[in-house]
């Protein structure tokens, strides 16, 4: 009697398995013969790509406009600074020197920033 109810069950976790994946998203489609059929969707990452490039640009602006502000000469020293501290400032000053994108936006900004260094 066990053995009748070993296709069943296998049929049973295929449909529960198949129920699952497609309350997570399913595409409907049509067939040739007019009937409906649901699939599960392709799983997708959700890695937060948009947020990054956003925040690298943030960051890339950010260095401009200080480089901007406060003149190439301050803003080397400092860097020079940071680069003689800790393991965490060597980080820092690697992350804040000037680069030709931080240069451009800080040529861009500075004749509206108007005489502040």
């Amino acid at each position: 009697m066990a053995q009748a109810n070993l296709p069943f069950e296998k049929r049973l976790k295929q449909i529960t398995r198949k129920h699952d994946q497609l309350a997570k998203g399913a595409v409907r489609s049509v067939t040739s013969d007019g009937l409906i059929v649901m699939k599960p969707r392709a799983y997708r990452p959700k890695f937060p790509l948009r947020f990054i490039i956003v925040l690298v640009v943030l960051g890339f602006a950010f260095k401009g406009l200080l480089l901007a502000s406060i003149g190439n000469v301050a803003y080397a020293e400092r860097v020079t600074g940071l680069a003689q501290g800790s393991v965490m400032d060597r980080a820092g000053a690697w992350v804040m020197q000037v680069d030709p994108a931080t240069a451009l936006i800080a040529d861009f900004l500075a004749p509206y920033l108007g005489d502040v260094r």
